[in-house]
């Protein structure tokens, strides 16, 4: 991402891709919208990272959104770092479980449809234990 987003009216959409089911199903949802045109991917890694170019896009977007795997919520954490509150969605508060959710066309579309929707934008606040995994969700990572 050479150019910055800055000031252009530009949708930027985000991905947890993360190593679970939902972390998947998260991914290929956002790219099947940006595919489609619903938004601009970006990568939410770079930002993480710092880099200048994508966190000045991120800044400079009229919408950010995220769309996480578990309510960790770490692609949402991630803007929110750096002072940006997105519209989140969040995999497992659309009904989908953490482990036992099979990464189908179908199930991505559903994903994609409460997107497009604007369903399920507001996550709820978590309380979370760490997992064996370390990574916090409390689920099978």
């Amino acid at each position: 991402m050479g150019d910055c987003a800055c000031n252009s009216g530009t949708k930027l959409i985000y991905s947890c891709s993360g190593v679970a089911d939902v972390g998947e199903i998260a991914d290929r949802t956002v790219r099947l919208l940006r595919k489609e045109g619903f938004a601009q991917g970006s990568c939410i890694a770079a930002v993480g990272a710092g880099l200048p170019g994508y966190v000045q896009s991120a800044k400079g977007a009229d919408v950010n959104i995220t769309v996480d795997g578990c309510p960790v919520a770490c692609s949402r954490r991630i803007l929110e770092n750096i002072g940006i509150t997105p519209v989140s969605y969040i995999v497992t508060e659309m009904g989908f479980k953490k482990g036992s959710t099979p990464v189908t066309t179908e199930v991505i579309e559903a994903v994609c449809a409460n997107i497009r929707e604007g369903k399920m934008d507001k996550p709820k606040e978590k309380t979370f234990v760490l997992s064996g995994g370390g990574c916090g969700c409390g689920g099978n990572c």
